[in-house]
C-alpha cells in the first residue's frame, strides 16, 4: 500500500502532480471482485491549502471484465474525473462521499482505495460485451403470445363521458 501513498507532511502549500501505474498488483493488492485486472494510469493533483488539500483524480485506461452473457472477456475503457477535500478537523472521519476530515498529525494519505473505488464505481452493472451492446440497445421485445385487447369500451364508460362534456 505505500504505493498509493502520498506524504503530506513535507508538502508546500501549493500544487503537486502524481502519477500512479495501476495494472493486475493494484487489484490484486486492493481485491479482485469487481476488477480482477487492468492497465490504467491515475495521474493525481493535490492542491494543499492551510486548512485542507483538494485532490483531484484524472483516472483513464481499460479494466478486463467477463460478460454476463457470453462469459467472454472483453475491455472495458475507463474515463474517470473525480475530486475529494480531506479538510483538516478534530479526528479522522468521512463527512460527505467527497469531503474527509483529516488531523493536523496526519503524516500521509492512502489514495489507493479511494482509487479502487473510483474504479469500482464506472464499472457498468450489466456488464456486456461490445458485440452485444448494439443489440441491447435495440431492445428486446417479448411478448406472451397472447392476442391484444380490442379496442372497444364498455358502455357505460361512453355514457359518462357524454355526461362529462356538458
Amino acid at each position: 500500500m505505500e504505493a498509493y501513498r502520498i506524504n503530506i507532511q513535507g508538502l508546500s502549500n501549493n500544487l503537486h502532480q502524481f502519477e500512479f501505474e495501476l495494472g493486475k498488483e493494484f487489484f490484486e493488492l486492493y481485491g479482485t471482485d469487481l476488477v480482477s485486472e487492468g492497465s490504467l494510469v491515475a495521474n493525481v493533483i493535490l492542491n494543499k491549502h492551510e486548512t485542507f488539500i483538494e485532490a483531484e483524480f484524472h483516472i483513464a485506461g481499460t479494466v478486463k471484465l467477463i460478460c454476463d452473457r457470453s462469459l467472454e472477456p472483453f475491455d472495458q475503457n475507463v474515463k474517470i474525473d473525480q475530486k475529494i477535500i480531506f479538510k483538516y478537523g478534530a479526528e479522522e472521519k468521512e463527512i460527505t462521499e467527497d469531503v474527509m476530515m483529516i488531523t493536523h498529525q496526519t503524516e500521509s494519505l492512502e489514495l489507493g482505495q479511494l482509487m479502487y473505488e473510483f474504479i469500482g464505481l464506472t464499472i457498468p452493472m450489466k456488464k456486456l460485451h461490445p458485440r452485444f451492446q448494439e443489440q441491447d440497445q435495440e431492445g428486446i421485445i417479448y411478448t406472451s403470445g397472447a392476442e391484444e385487447e380490442s379496442k372497444e369500451t364498455d358502455p357505460r364508460w361512453d355514457i359518462l363521458k357524454k355526461l362529462s362534456k356538458n
